[in-house]
């Protein structure tokens, strides 16, 4: 696909047009300096297999961190599909798994579609992609930008996209969705592939995974295009120190206001509790939410924090 001719491409990378654009490479070592909270090696986890579905059912499993099942009756999604011991370019260092996925893959039905929202290591693993393509020769729908490193990879059957733009060959209609967020795979290639989220619409039903995002006006424009959202898939971890992380990674207390711009019926947190990537604890992000939901006056049952290898019936409120 032939790079964009829009506002958030300059010809050579790619960037939030409204300035959000995070801090350089060489604030790196500095945020690594903030003192960590220490998380435990292990979070003990019961995989369960995958929902039954009816023809006309839409099923959602957290699998863990941003890494979702979609079940719209025999068609069947993953979202940022991440089964790698740790989200890092080597298997010795990085971070480490501390929850095992919900959903063991051998147990994953027949996978139709994968949709990646950008080329982070805790997004976008490529042992897992590999495995998933030997396995299912799913359709792979990413940002703009991403398809020569799935390629690269052995990929073949990549769509890309770039923000608002509908997928021609997935087999549920699929949006791209602005974020405010970067891509990087090393030190030499930041933004040179687009990041985005996906609205999913799934028999009557509207599901908004935003990927990694920080707060920003891209809300209420996804809100003003695409809405109604019946599920909004909103992060809630990875969001200290906020000097760092503000332009790119979401506070509980944002993804709060997220929530409410989006006029999201009900909301799920995600990205939390898997990976340690920054410093808070590794249950912090569900206490903060629930500080934040009490303080805007939003009922808890609208906004809750994923619970890996849990299922959802995602019905129909309209």
């Amino acid at each position: 696909m032939s790079p964009p001719d829009t506002d958030h491409f300059d010809g050579r990378r790619f960037y939030n047009p409204n300035g959000a654009n995070g801090q350089p490479v060489w604030m790196v070592p500095r945020m690594l300096l903030t003192p960590r909270t220490r998380w435990p090696s292990t979070v003990p986890v019961e995989p369960r297999r995958p929902a039954s579905v009816g023809p006309d059912d839409v099923a959602l499993t957290f699998v863990g961190h941003a890494t979702f099942l979609v079940q719209v009756g025999t068609t069947n999604v993953l979202i940022d599909p991440v089964y790698a011991e740790r989200a890092s370019p080597v298997t010795f260092a990085g971070p480490r798994r501390v929850r095992a996925p919900g959903v063991r893959f051998d147990d994953l039905p027949a996978i139709s579609l994968v949709l990646l929202s950008h080329n982070h290591y805790d997004h976008c693993d490529l042992g897992t992609l590999r495995a998933l393509d030997r396995r299912f020769h799913p359709w792979l729908v990413a940002p703009i930008g991403n398809g020569p490193l799935l390629r690269s990879a052995g990929i073949r059957k990549v769509e890309e996209l770039d923000w608002w733009q509908r997928a021609s060959a997935a087999p549920l209609p699929i949006t791209l969705t602005p974020a405010q967020h970067f891509s990087a795979r090393g030190p030499f290639d930041r933004n040179r592939a687009l990041w985005g989220g996906f609205l999913i619409e799934a028999r009557g039903r509207r599901i908004l995974f935003v990927g990694d995002t920080g707060y920003g006006p891209h809300f209420r424009e996804i809100a003003a295009r695409l809405s109604p959202v019946d599920l909004a898939l909103l992060p809630i971890g990875a969001y200290e120190p906020r000097w760092f992380m503000k332009d790119i990674h979401m506070n509980p207390a944002e993804a709060v206001q997220a929530h409410l711009d989006l006029g999201a019926r009900r909301s799920l947190g995600m990205h939390w509790g898997t990976f340690q990537l920054t410093p808070e604890g590794v249950d912090e992000p569900v206490r903060e939410l629930t500080k934040a939901l009490q303080e805007r006056g939003v009922p808890a049952q609208q906004f809750r924090p994923a619970e890996v290898g849990t299922s959802i019936s995602v019905a129909r409120e309209r």
